[in-house]
């Protein structure tokens, strides 16, 4: 074949499309009929009829849902249907995964050099090896077959990093801006669906940074870290303070101005639009110079990801019809911060933090907590949160849950041997970081998809459950113990 006859974009699509096509014929055939049982039966349910499951909620999932419910001939098929809007999110991931991997096998081989049809082969094979062998791995085709968030999650995931790599590739400026609104308002969309895309947004930052900048190890080093304050400024900004300015607003408006709920909520984002609206006018003056360009690109993206953000909206509504699921009952916008903020869970440190065995020495009030009464907005006491010695604190507590609702606490105590009563150090935090987190929660799960399982049960650290099994027996008893003196049941 030579360069003539060689169509690269047409073949592109034709891939792509096909190997969509091979991951949905295999994720149909391998469909859960009904459902699996954990969140699966609550993600069916709260689909089909519109309700309100647990927090932070997936109101963008369970409007699909419901659209893919409607299909459904008889009440038994409607756990299917909802399943099966999972098995299409991750047929569409495969694609987009495979389009992504051509832009960036193309950029890295050939640069701006003139493909040949060698290189094009090469490129196109590498993209369906990669999106296959994806396509079957254990975790992805686990997700794939049942109604949870998580495949609806990697299609919002592999859609923006292919968004983003279009852009890359884009050379006119109104082109490029268009793209990033675009990839805006998709993360706006999936944070109704689950938080896992906002990771997407340093690794956004980094392909600008790259496009637009000559590439330093400090500039590298300085864009990651703007592109993880980003993700911050995203999660608490856009997803909590946003909201729970609108709460104090609509206490406000409730409480001292006698008006309906909701007015005050009303009027904030009223005057959020008003001021994002005067913020791209002012960029459009030409009072701000070289900065007006960001800001304006900036507003519009902020613009965007709110509009995605907004089938939130779609939670209140259904909770004050009083539906049969009705978890936190989010039926205004107080309720709506706790059931955003996740604050039936608890509090847990990230950054600076009490361990497991710590003792509050005191506790502190925080704000004022109110519900919604029939007229106005009722105070019901303040929040209280523990204080604990300096001493029973350390930087980034891994080990920190002294509940042990969950046995949490016994298990820190089993994996890190310690005796009772023991105080973890840091050495402890750390290796619970590497040896539990990283490496059992992490790379175990890596090798599930990539080396082999040993079998389908869960496992908490020892040798019969759940390991990663090679295959080679040398290596794998020299690990797990003589794997073939396990009994057939595992």
């Amino acid at each position: 074949m030579n360069k003539a006859d060689f169509n690269f974009n047409k073949w592109n699509t034709i891939l792509g499309w096909f190997a969509f096509a091979i991951a949905l014929v295999t994720y149909t055939l391998t469909v859960e009929p009904t459902m699996s049982f954990w969140d699966c039966g609550e993600y069916i349910a709260t689909s089909a009829n519109l309700e309100v499951g647990h927090p932070p909620g997936a109101p963008l999932f369970q409007m699909l849902g419901a659209f893919f419910a409607m299909f459904a001939f008889s009440p038994d098929k409607i756990a299917l249907l909802v399943n099966y809007l999972s098995v299409f999110s991750s047929a569409f991931s495969v694609l987009f995964m495979f389009w992504s991997l051509t832009i960036l096998l193309k950029k890295v081989i050939i640069g701006d050099k003139e493909l040949s049809v060698n290189n094009a082969v090469m490129i196109l094979g590498s993209a369906a090896i990669a999106s296959l062998s994806f396509t079957f791995t254990d975790s992805f085709w686990y997700n794939a077959v049942e109604a949870e968030v998580y495949a609806m999650s990697s299609f919002f995931t592999a859609i923006v990093i292919w968004a983003f790599l279009k852009w890359d590739v884009i050379k006119d400026p109104k082109e490029e801006n268009r793209w990033m609104v675009f990839i805006a308002y998709l993360v706006g969309l999936s944070i109704g669906v689950h938080l896992l895309n906002l990771l997407t947004i340093p690794a956004i930052v980094m392909v600008y940074y790259y496009k637009r900048y000559k590439v330093t190890g400090k500039g590298t080093f300085i864009a990651f870290i703007v592109g993880c304050i980003i993700t911050g400024v995203a999660q608490k900004a856009v997803i909590q303070y946003t909201i729970k300015t609108a709460g104090k607003f609509d206490i406000f408006f409730v409480n001292s101005l006698g008006m309906p709920f909701f007015t005050g909520f009303t009027v904030f984002f009223a005057l959020l639009v008003l001021a994002i609206f005067l913020g791209i006018k002012y960029a459009n003056s030409g009072k701000m110079k070289a900065n007006g360009y960001f800001l304006k690109l900036g507003l519009w993206c902020f613009a965007f990801m709110l509009l995605g953000y907004s089938t939130y909206i779609t939670t209140m509504i259904r909770s004050a019809a009083n539906p049969a699921i009705d978890m936190y009952n989010v039926d205004n916008p107080l309720s709506l911060e706790g059931y955003l903020g996740r604050e039936q869970y608890g509090d847990f440190p990230l950054l600076y933090g009490q361990v497991f065995t710590a003792k509050p020495i005191d506790y502190e009030e925080g704000s004022t907590r109110y519900v919604k009464g029939k007229e106005k907005y009722l105070a019901v006491g303040k929040d209280q949160s523990p204080v604990y010695d300096a001493e029973d604190k350390m930087l980034l507590p891994r080990v920190w849950d002294a509940s042990n609702d969950q046995g949490h606490a016994t298990f820190y105590q089993r994996w890190l041997n310690l005796a009772d009563g023991e105080k973890p150090t840091m050495v402890h935090n750390i290796s619970w970081a590497l040896s539990y987190q990283i490496g059992w929660m992490y790379l175990r799960y890596f090798g599930w998809n990539f080396v082999g399982k040993q079998n389908d049960v869960q496992g908490f650290g020892n040798k019969r459950d759940g390991n990663t099994l090679t295959g080679i027996a040398a290596v794998d008893n020299s690990l797990l113990g003589d794997q073939s003196k396990l009994p057939e049941t595992l």
